[in-house]
């Protein structure tokens, strides 16, 4: 019997699962730059600053400043501006408004995303097998309502609800995400955990806060990460596609625990 007769309901993780980013991050605050005619910022230094303004930000605002009822555009206006202080870069206030403009503008569209060739057809493949099919992201409203729909990704066809942490405040690591993810997919028909299976890229944000409310769980290893090598010694399913997870599922084969 396959593990896919077992399941009523699959939820998949999106960064890193079913889309990637494209480039680098400077190349976007790059092309922000020189639109205002100022030279690009050094893409090392800004990728830094972003790291540690983004750590900082999602500290002290989580979920997107969701408890805090603060507006996403604002949230990552804070952001953009403490990447570019850290970076070494104080604009005055005009130039950084129209940077900022360009940059927020451009990871609201699919531009800076591609979707992995596998995506959609797993997705729609699963859907058509009778699977719910729900998204787990830690990202803001945009991913839902732009994004994902621009990459060709819509609810509707290639999934039937999402939860994701900038409407929901509460994200990953945390379990509570997966228990809202089973309750949203529960509305739709009644599911259990364990007919449940999480798809993911990170044993801590993925694997473990889903196995941890009952659900199944497995992990992709799509760039060949070191990681992956602790991932199988600690027991866990690592696959490198979603080609490959359908493979799987429709197979005799079985999920580590």
């Amino acid at each position: 019997m396959s593990l896919l007769s077992k399941l009523r309901c699959i939820t998949v993780d999106v960064t890193g699962t079913l889309i990637a980013y494209k480039g680098e991050l400077g190349d976007y605050y790059c092309m922000a730059a020189k639109s205002v005619g100022l030279p690009c910022p050094d893409y090392k230094r800004m990728h830094e600053g972003f790291k540690l303004a983004y750590t900082e930000m999602a500290k002290k605002y989580p979920c997107f400043g969701h408890a805090a009822k603060l507006p996403t555009i604002v949230w990552w206006k804070t952001c953009v501006r403490n990447s570019f202080i850290k970076a070494g870069y104080d604009y005055d206030e005009e130039t950084f408004e129209k940077i900022f403009r360009r940059i927020y503008a451009s990871f609201g569209s699919s531009a800076p995303y591609s979707v992995f060739p596998d995506s959609q057809p797993f997705l729609r493949w699963a859907r058509g097998e009778g699977l719910l099919v729900g998204l787990v992201s830690n990202a803001e409203y945009r991913y839902k309502d732009v994004i994902l729909p621009a990459l060709g990704l819509e609810q509707g066809s290639e999934w039937d609800f999402g939860v994701f942490s900038g409407l929901e405040g509460v994200e990953k690591p945390d379990p509570r995400i997966y228990k809202i993810a089973l309750e949203r997919a529960g509305k739709i028909a009644p599911i259990a955990p364990e007919v449940t299976l999480h798809i993911g890229d990170s044993m801590r944000k993925d694997y473990l806060p889903a196995k941890s409310v009952g659900m199944q769980a497995l992990l992709l290893d799509r760039f060949k990460t070191p990681d992956a090598v602790e991932w199988k010694k600690s027991g866990a399913t690592v696959l490198p596609d979603l080609a490959a997870v359908q493979e799987f599922l429709t197979s005799g084969n079985k999920l580590t625990c």
